[in-house]
């Protein structure tokens, strides 16, 4: 039997999508006027107000930058950052969170009062930064790599992920002969694939959005994209001069190209992950 919905009912969800329909515009029209000055000429910029489609087509902020030196390396140091840095991330968060969510573990107490003492102090920069310098990875990837190698937040989640695994799967395939490398990954990892794949998807935007890190331990031609788009910003672009020497800013359109190359790759990777979130949340729930 399907019920009528009331009038009131009908007017509460009117509002509720009207309130949410504005919330959304007001967050999306500073990103599609982004968009639109990325394509318009500076002449159109200058003269006119806000607009989300240029009347004039253009793509020389993007072929700018495409043939920008300083913009090409930075990008090649972001892309190198993040791809090794994620796979280093969550292969050490994964090993970490299986070790402590075995109950045998001598010493798993502590471990675990020691990973979440971490959430609540750290060493601070400058003894951090000491330690980089005495290993010598100043002026290397290694160093922002290996800062940040485990998020303690990320591995406590985990660790309460591969704890919900039933025992009865790991005690079947101990008895089939599998080890615990075996064991780890052909039966834990699989069942907690969300949870990999939502982990994944954190620590590719810590990565991809590496800052601070790469101004304390990096040289200026390893700068990742963000250091380099922080700087075409604030900055005057010191390519460009004339001929008293007087340098010229960027484009906006050049600006904005920037920020949507920079923003685009986790845009276009968040999909593929996304639908990896709600089996996540319903992973530790075992039917009996």
């Amino acid at each position: 039997m399907r019920v009528r919905a009331s009038g009131a009912d009908r007017a509460f969800a009117i509002v509720v999508y009207g309130l949410v329909l504005a919330a959304s515009a007001l967050a999306l029209f500073p990103l599609f006027y982004v968009l639109a000055i990325s394509f318009s000429t500076e002449t159109e910029y200058l003269t006119r107000g806000f607009y989300l489609l240029p009347r004039t087509f253009t793509l020389e902020g993007y072929l700018y930058l495409m043939s920008h030196p300083g913009f090409m390396s930075a990008l090649r140091n972001s892309v190198s950052i993040s791809v090794v840095g994620t796979l280093l991330n969550i292969t050490l968060t994964t090993l970490m969170a299986y070790g402590l969510s075995k109950t045998w573990l001598r010493g798993r107490k502590t471990l675990n009062f020691v990973v979440f003492f971490t959430l609540l102090f750290s060493g601070g920069i400058i003894p951090t930064y000491l330690v980089v310098q005495t290993l010598g990875l100043l002026n290397s990837f290694w160093a922002v790599w290996l800062t940040s190698a485990v998020s303690a937040f990320n591995a406590i989640v985990m660790r309460s992920f591969f704890q919900s695994v039933p025992k009865e799967l790991e005690e079947s395939a101990r008895i089939d002969g599998s080890g615990e490398w075996l064991l780890l990954i052909r039966i834990i990892v699989p069942l907690s694939l969300p949870a990999i794949a939502t982990f994944t998807l954190f620590y590719l935007a810590q990565n991809w959005n590496t800052y601070f890190s790469a101004i304390l331990y990096l040289d200026n031609d390893q700068m990742p994209l963000q250091v380099f788009l922080k700087q075409m910003l604030v900055e005057d672009d010191p390519s460009i001069s004339n001929a008293s020497s007087v340098a010229y800013p960027y484009t906006p359109a050049a600006r904005m190209s920037a920020i949507v190359l920079t923003a685009l790759p986790l845009l276009l990777i968040f999909p593929f992950l996304q639908r990896y979130f709600n089996q996540g949340v319903m992973l530790g729930a075992v039917k009996g």
